[in-house]
Parts: C-alpha cells; structure tokens; sequence
C-alpha cells in the first residue's frame, strides 16, 4: 500500500508538471526603469534609463533594424506626460547581432540583460513620467515568442531654474498631476502580473528544463563535428596531401631505436597535427565573440571576401592557375624536421601543415566559418574533428610503414578528385554571395537564379565525371570506371531534383542553402494555389473580414476574427482550428514554412477545418464602439492584437506564439493545444485527433 500511495502522489506531480507547461503564462523579464540623476533641473536634458534582465533562453528583439524586416522593434510610448519632452529617439545600448533566415535580413537583440535610453528635455518643477515599453521576447529553444507592455509612472521634482523662467502651477494644473499619478490603481498592477512574489525563473522553469532544447544543441554539436571529421577524410584525397603519405613514411624510418619508440614519434607526430590545427581553432574562438561571429556571418564585407577566396580556390582546383606556398616558407619550417628529437617531429607535422594547406585551406575555412556562431566551443571542437581525421592515418603510417606498399600510386586519379573539389568550391561560393545579397538586398541573386547556377555547375560536374570533358592537367580518359559513373549518375540525380526548384518546388533538402521563397521571381506552384477562386470552398462561405490585409501563407483560406469562424465553422459543420500569431513571430514563419508547406498539412487543413489566424500583433485599431476593457490586466483594448491577445490568455491561459487550438462549436477544446512543434508527423496527429475528437462529438 505504501508504495501503491507513493507511485500515485508521483504520477499526480507528473501530471501538474506538464499541465503547468501546458497552461503556463510566461511572465514578462523584469524591468529597472529610472532616470539617469536624482538631482533635477528645469532646462536640462536627462535620460530615461531602461534595463532589463531577461531570462536563460530567451532574447527581446531591439529597434535598430528594418521595422519592415518582420519582428516586433522595441517601442517607447509616453502618454500624459508632464513636465518634460522628449528628444531624439529611443536608443538600444551595444545590441547583439545576428542573421535570421526567416525574416531574410539582419536583426539586433538583447539576451541575459538589456538596455535602452530615451533622452529627455525638463520643462517644469513638476516632473510625472508615464509610459510603455512594449517589446517581443522570444525563444529558440521552446519555439515561442511572446509579446509584452511594461508600464511605469516616475514622480519627480526640478530645481533651481530662475524663478521668471518657470510658470507658476495653478491649481487646476496641480489637480491634473496628481490625478494622473493617482490613475495607475495597484490592483492593475497586480492583474497584469497576478503572482508578483514569484521570479521569473521559477515560472519559466519548467519551460526550459524540459531538455528538448539542449539535446538539439547537443545533436547540432555533434553533427557539426562529424561534418568536420568527413572534412578531415576527404582533404586525405587531396593532391598536395596524398603525396606527403610516402615523405611522412621516409621521415620515421629507421628513426626509431625500439617499437615502443616508434609508437611514441607517431603519438606525437599525431597530436601535433591536432594541436596546430586545433590551436588555429582556440585562436578564432578566443579572439571572436557572438558580436563578431555574427558580422562575419552576415555583414557583405566578409561574405564577398569569402565567396572571392572560394571562387579562387575553384579555380586553382579546376586547373586554371598551380596554386603553391612560398618555396621559403615551406624550406625553413621543413629544414627544422631534419633535427631529431620531438622538435623535429614538430616541424614534421608544421611542414604536412603548411604543404596540405593549398588544398586544405578552403575545407578549413568552410569549417570555422560554419562555426561562426558564438559558441567558444564550436570552432575548437570543429577543427580538433577535422585535424583527429587528418592525422590519425598519417600517425597510423608513421608506425606501420609497409602499408606504403598497398596505397594506389599518384596519378590522373588525384587530379580528378581535385576537379571534383573546384566544382564543389564554386557552387559553394555563391552561398556567401546570397547571404550578403539577402542582407543588402542588392538582388543579385533571387532563388532561382542561384537554383540555375547550381544546376550548370553540377550538370557539368557530371559531364566531367563522364570523360567528356578535359581540364588542364586531366590524363586521358579511355574508359570510365564503375566509381566514377556511379557518381556522375548520383550528380545528375541531384541536378534533376534541383529542376522543379525552378518553378517553385521547395527542395526542403537545400533550404540551408538556397535564398528564401520569397526571393524567387516565378513561383508556379504558389500561383496555382492562390489563384483559386476564393469562396469557392464550403469552408469560405463568407468573405472573411480583414481579408484585405491579412493572408494566410500557401494559398490557404481562411478567416481573421474569431467570431465570424466560429459561425462559419457551424454552418459547414467543422471543428474550428485557431493560429495565434504575429506578424513579428519568427517561430510561426518557421511552422508555415517547414511544416504547413507538407502536403499531408495542406490537405487536411482545406478538408476538414475551418482556420481563423488571430494576430496577437496587429494594429489595426477597430472602431470605438468595440472597445473593451480586459478582465485580466484592466486595460482598454482597442486594437486587433490586443483583443487577440487577450483573448489567447484569458480563455486559454496562454500568451505565447505560435499556439494552436482546435474547438467545437461549443467552444469547448478537442485535444490539448500545442505550440511550436516542427515534427510533421506530430503536427498532423495533432489535427488527426482533432478531427475525430469532433466527429465523436457530433
């Protein structure tokens, strides 16, 4: 019995635990917002310092980039203010940095502590500072964004401006202010924060200890490790460092005086290749910072410097140029090896290093450019990967020197794989071309015009695996071996899946490649989709209201007010699925895009539901006579987002987005709510059980 009692009261704890992920509302970061002195003086210029301490995972988008870019820009409004004027605009202090892929451009943020500065002008003794900070916070490890408004009232006194100078308060005047200060009730307070004793990382806790978010850190990590241990493989094929194996056998023979000798050159030989390339790693890790990761990630100087290094590098591979280390360099460092002892294994393993780095150099720039993304760890683990990969044969040769003997000798075959290398150089270039061009909008390269040029490059990489085309340096192809046409009809496979790209395919396989959607000129597939009639389904038996300005992505139909879907969902006799959404939620265009975009999606959202998108973001302010006062925060409600909003956290006890809701025509919910979920089959599950659980009802 006792256990019996023990396994309930667990069971039961589990149960809170996840209805408390469930119906949790996300508190807001807390804010410090004074002025920058205490000491005030008519006539004089202070700032309002605004400061804030945001929590582990989570990040607020700040307001020094494009407002049409996509996400919410962080908002200073200051309503019946006295005493004071506001000068310039509002100022974010050293934002961070980064490129979003969804919004196709460049953003600035703030993560663990943020600030921002509004100056303002004092002109009078009486000082009432009354205002809004409405911001967005958002998450990539939970896939949620939530939109907030942080009120606050500062009282305060000027002095010492000349008696003539300042214009005695009247009476009326002095009512006023008190009345404004005294219309900020602390039981509005309290309803717009209900549990003020409990910190944010208590209420965001279980949010962010569910380890979803660390394993996917965990899998990139490991992923991005083993990417560079394939790297480190394939610079083994490469001509400068094939040719090092047999130099590298010459060097330990007969240099060791016993076998356990031997087997302790090679270690060292090994982890010498390691250190110095790993060491190459720790100094990017150590001299960069998220802030400059994200500039060499994003800003147009060093995208274009890359993509004219790789495109030098294609063409030294292709054969148009031998591309070779200073003779000098490579002689003094390789003049040191002849010395015995560890340093002269040392300046073994410096010389591989430098000879292997004509062909190595691309490889290992691709590598700590991927890397670019803050993480200390990232580069070091990526170059310790690449170099583990490298050296283990070398150290493997160093002690078994009669494998020599099997290795296939130098040839044409070298200078083939070095083509193959050009062309995989080139197409790769013109990644960096497109990240400056979607940043800088210089509309060079569009989707499919970057889609075309990866096709001629691959086409001819097939071509040339063929024999029917001969580079400079090629030896003459009499046949074609069985590896070499395997990969050339693997090439043409992938230029073929490539071709309905053209027309708007969205080749889900490349996306980390190709610009976005958005960026493609003839787009085929989305003009068939919208250009149904719409009202042509029974799910539009109305023209939906604010359908002049809002849409839904892929062709969809649907409405965007709550109301007229719910009528319309009982006149069809469909269970109503609700999107909450912003125009600003990066994780709700990440849903539309990779997960909405499947078929399997699609389907069941034209046949069996009626859809109503609610954004909690838009501004559109209805008329007067819709204006309501909200129950939770006392707060009048007069736009379109914030009725949404409300209406997301008092009905569902939710604010965050994406957030997706199925309802009868009772109102009543089908199946538990989910919020960003980009696992297809669990999304269509999701409306699978929906459905049933409505047509069971009916």
């Amino acid at each position: 019995m006792p256990n019996t009692l023990k396994l309930l009261v667990c069971l039961t704890f589990l149960i809170l635990n996840n209805f408390s992920v469930f119906a949790q509302i996300i508190s807001p970061p807390r804010w410090d917002i004074r002025l920058s002195k205490t000491d005030l003086v008519v006539g004089e210029e202070v700032e309002l310092v605004m400061q804030t301490e945001i929590p582990p995972n989570w990040y607020i988008y700040s307001n020094d980039f494009d407002p049409d870019l996509g996400p919410i820009l962080t908002e200073l409004v200051l309503e019946d203010s006295l005493g004071l004027e506001r000068t310039g605009d509002l100022r974010a202090i050293e934002p961070k940095r980064k490129y979003e892929d969804v919004w196709d451009g460049e953003v600035t943020y703030f993560d663990d502590r943020g600030e921002f500065r509004q100056s303002i002008q004092l002109t009078g003794e009486e000082i009432l500072l009354r205002g809004t900070v409405i911001y967005q916070m958002c998450s990539e490890v939970t896939g949620l964004c939530v939109n907030f408004e942080e009120d606050f009232v500062i009282e305060a006194k000027a002095e010492g401006a000349p008696d003539d100078s300042i214009p005695s308060e009247s009476e009326n005047d002095e009512q006023k202010v008190e009345a404004l200060a005294q219309d900020e009730p602390e039981e509005n307070e309290e309803a717009y924060n209900p549990e003020p004793e409990k910190t944010i990382e208590e209420d965001i806790l279980p949010i962010e200890n569910d380890g979803e978010g660390s394993d996917r850190s965990m899998a990139s990590m490991m992923g991005f490790m083993l990417l560079a241990f394939l790297g480190g493989l394939a610079a083994l094929l490469t001509p400068c460092v094939f040719p090092m194996i047999p130099m590298t056998v010459t060097f330990f023979t007969g240099r060791a005086k016993s076998r356990a000798q031997g087997i302790k050159n090679a270690f060292v030989y090994g982890f010498s290749i390691i250190g110095i390339y790993t060491l190459a790693g720790t100094l990017v890790a150590a001299t960069q910072g998220p802030e400059f990761a994200n500039w060499l990630s994003t800003h147009w100087l060093p995208n274009v410097f890359f993509f004219l290094i790789f495109i030098f590098f294609a063409l030294a591979f292709l054969g148009l140029f031998e591309l070779n280390l200073p003779s000098s360099l490579v002689n003094k460092v390789d003049a040191r090896g002849d010395k015995g002892g560890l340093t002269g294994i040392f300046f073994m393993a410096f010389t591989l290093v430098l000879v292997s780095f004509s062909c190595t150099g691309p490889i290992v720039g691709s590598i700590l450019i991927a890397s670019a993304g803050g993480e200390i760890l990232q580069p070091i683990l990526g170059m310790f990967a690449f170099s583990l990969a490298f050296a283990i044969p070398f150290a493997l040769f160093a002690i078994f020197p009669e494998w020599l003997n099997s290795l296939p000798k130098s040839g044409g075959w070298l200078n083939s794989v070095k083509v193959v290398l050009g062309f995989l150089e080139l197409a790769l270039a013109f990644k960096f071309l497109s990240i400056a061009d979607q940043v800088y909008h210089w509309g060079l390269l569009d989707r499919d015009i970057y889609i075309v040029i990866w096709i001629v490059i691959f086409a001819f990489l097939g071509f040339y695996l063929l024999g029917k085309i001969r580079l400079p340096n090629d030896s003459p192809t009499e046949h074609v071996g069985v590896p070499r046409l395997l990969l050339s009809m693997a090439t043409f496979v992938f230029v073929v899946y490539m071709i309905p790209g053209l027309w708007g395919a969205p080749l889900k396989a490349l996306s980390g490649y190709l610009p976005p959607m958005s960026g493609h000129d003839f787009n085929l597939i989305k003009t068939i989709r919208e250009s149904s009639t719409p009202g042509s389904g029974d799910s539009m038996a109305e023209a939906p209201k604010y359908g002049d300005f809002l849409h839904f992505p892929h062709g969809l139909e649907g409405y965007f007010d709550y109301e007229q879907a719910l009528a319309v969902a009982k006149k069809v006799n469909k269970p109503l699925f609700i999107d909450f959404t912003g125009h600003g939620c990066v994780n709700c265009r990440e849903m539309e895009a990779k997960v909405w975009i499947e078929q399997e999606v699609l389907r069941r959202f034209e046949e069996d539901f009626v859809m109503v998108a609610l954004y909690i973001d838009e501004r559109y302010e209805l008329p007067e006579s819709e204006w309501y006062t909200s129950e939770y925060d006392g707060k009048v409600k007069k736009t379109m987002g914030k009725q949404n909003a409300d209406f997301q956290i008092t009905r569902f006890n939710n604010n965050a987005q994406p957030y997706y809701v199925i309802l009868d025509h009772e109102e009543q919910v089908l199946v538990e709510p989910i919020g960003y979920e980009s696992n297809v089959s669990r999304f269509v599950d999701f409306l699978d059980r929906g459905k049933k659980a409505f047509e069971q009802r009916d």
